[in-house]
């Protein structure tokens, strides 16, 4: 017998499915991918265990009839491209025809559709075979179904993560379509709770609104630049706005989400020496361009595109990044110093001539956390924290230190000082919360959280839910200073708080806490993330408005700011910092 045969279509069909599906995000993409493609204006996803047991997309496209929806299940059948000629100028985000006989081939898949309302066509698959068409009522478009995904791959379904992880990749994956195509109502749900939904306004920026928040959407600058024969269009966070990946870089070439070494290098040269070190600005980025000048069948999951001129498109991009921030005043130069805080135009200055910082940062005395800790009488377990070594760290902002002087304090809420600047007013609360986010992210390196022992162990009554959202987050508010355990029901034993809560009922900080979390769960309908954990904590955690403070607390205060990455907006994007210059000063009291 002859050794080499052919494999039979079933054998096909999993090894292609192996570069197209490799999780449930995978299958959400190229679903959703179908659906713009077909000119939907409305697309809906739902997910139950996180894409595993089904995974169910529906959009209003143009549809199928019987003879189209049979087709489309044979490999390499498409209705975008005709011959080899067509991948000079593919204008579509699908086009090699694999991704539902991949999809099925993994799973048992249910195919719905119609081009008009009335009747649909149903198509049922399972191991690669399809059943014998049936029909049911049902509006204009398509509908797929994917039940128990890898059920005859039981290989491929071990190496999935958990459910978290897999949720979070399916979002990342709807959340870059749902802001490359504003005019498109996306909506996701999993488990029958809303995860994503945007209005399909056909407004990027209000897209943008819904998916990142309303807040950091009203941050960006406007991006829009002709040259090279692209067209670049989207929105840029100023230098001060940053997150510590690129997760929320989304780049797009003629519509489609890519990730190129190319563009990834022109954001970073744009950004150079404005940015804090390993910080990365907030990106959305459409580029348009011929088809013919790039490449879009390079990888399996077409998420890599090669430029024909790689040299045009990287000083395109560069360009139309800095245009942006210099027009809207972002630019550290001597035009957008007022507007922005002056300190920007002294990025990574020299150490300040008239103030010494170093004198108030002893090894004995980091923080003010420290210092509040000082005050309380329980014993307190101390965290090492290595001497602070300033010409080791790029401090970016330290300008905010040039000549400072600390005037006082005003309605025990600002803090008021002079620098060489000019008049410098900062929001006491939500100057600490930004410090001690930056310590409990890791950004400033070790963390400043000191633990008070309770002499009495204290008991948390918690409602159901509660308790079941802080057992799922038990370890990330272990790690911002609580020492607590389940006590069984819904209490928990509570044994040491930070040291940052003086004189608080250290249960209402941590019910508080709790309750702002399940808050944010119900209405983003998601588990809390890490970072949501620590900007509730230093929050709760950080000086309040009304509470007095002696000229050495301030001026730690001021000193720990100056260090931090952002002195300008606390977590939650409120200001921290107003300078008024001394012309701007001059001027008002008409001395110039």
């Amino acid at each position: 017998m002859s050794r080499v045969h052919l494999l039979d279509l079933h054998t096909v069909n999993q090894i292609a499915a192996g570069e197209v599906v490799e999780r449930p995000a995978s299958v959400v993409k190229e679903l959703v991918e179908n659906a713009l493609d077909a000119g939907a204006r409305r697309i809906e996803i739902d997910l139950i265990d996180s894409g595993r047991s089904l995974i169910r997309v529906f959009d209003d496209g143009i549809g199928m009839d019987l003879d189209d929806a049979r087709q489309s299940l044979q490999r390499h059948a498409t209705s975008k491209i005709g011959s080899v000629d067509d991948l000079q100028r593919v204008r579509t985000l699908g086009f090699r025809g694999e991704a539902l006989p991949s999809i099925a081939s993994v799973s048992r898949l249910t195919l719905s559709t119609t081009r008009a309302d009335g009747l649909r066509t149903v198509l049922h698959v399972e191991d690669s075979k399809i059943g014998a068409p049936s029909g049911a009522s049902g509006p204009k478009g398509t509908e797929v179904i994917v039940e128990d995904l890898f059920y005859n791959t039981p290989a491929r379904l071990k190496f999935l993560k958990s459910d978290t992880t897999e949720l979070g990749q399916v979002l990342e994956h709807v959340s870059r379509y749902a802001i490359a195509y504003p005019h498109v109502a996306f909506q996701l749900t999993h488990n029958a709770q809303t995860g994503l939904k945007t209005s399909g306004s056909g407004d990027m920026q209000e897209a943008i609104s819904d998916v990142w928040g309303r807040d950091m959407a009203r941050s960006l600058a406007e991006v829009r630049l002709d040259a090279a024969g692209m067209e670049l269009s989207g929105f840029v966070s100023p230098p001060h706005i940053t997150k510590p990946t690129r997760a929320y870089q989304y780049l797009f070439v003629n519509g489609r989400p890519v990730r190129t070494r190319t563009l990834t290098a022109a954001i970073d040269q744009a950004f150079r020496d404005i940015t804090p070190e390993k910080r990365f600005p907030l990106l959305v980025l459409m580029i348009e361009i011929d088809p013919s000048r790039v490449d879009v069948n390079v990888s399996p999951t077409k998420s890599e595109v090669k430029f024909q001129q790689e040299g045009q498109a990287f000083d395109a991009i560069r360009i139309a990044l800095k245009s942006a921030l210099m027009e809207h005043g972002m630019m550290p130069n001597a035009a957008g110093v007022a507007a922005a805080n002056e300190a920007l135009a002294a990025i990574r200055a020299a150490t300040p001539e008239t103030f010494d910082y170093r004198s108030f940062q002893q090894p004995t005395s980091p923080s003010l956390v420290e210092a509040a800790a000082a005050l309380l009488d329980s014993p307190m377990v101390e965290v090492p924290i290595p001497a602070f070594q300033p010409a080791d760290q790029a401090l970016p902002f330290i300008s905010l230190l040039d000549g400072l002087r600390i005037i006082g304090q005003a309605m025990n809420t600002f803090i008021v000082a002079e620098t060489k600047h000019g008049l410098v007013i900062v929001d006491q609360h939500v100057a600490h919360e930004r410090i001690l986010y930056e310590y409990l992210c890791g950004i400033k390196g070790t963390t400043a959280i000191e633990q008070q022992v309770l002499l009495v162990p204290q008991t948390l009554h918690l409602d159901r839910r509660s308790a079941v959202l802080l057992r799922e987050r038990l370890q990330e508010v272990i790690d911002v200073g609580f020492d607590l355990e389940p006590f069984g029901g819904e209490s928990y034993v509570v044994r040491a708080i930070p040291a940052a809560l003086k004189n608080r009922d250290p249960l209402k900080v941590l019910r508080d806490l709790v309750d702002e979390l399940v808050e944010a769960t119900v209405t983003r309908r998601l588990v809390p993330t890490r970072e949501q954990i620590w900007i509730t904590s230093s929050c709760k955690m950080a000086v309040k408005a009304g509470d007095p403070l002696s000229l050495p607390e301030m001026e730690k205060l001021m000193v720990d700011l100056a260090t931090t990455e952002n002195p300008y907006l606390c977590p939650h994007g409120r200001p921290i910092t107003v300078t008024l210059s001394k012309d701007a000063l001059f001027r008002m009291f008409k001395r110039t």
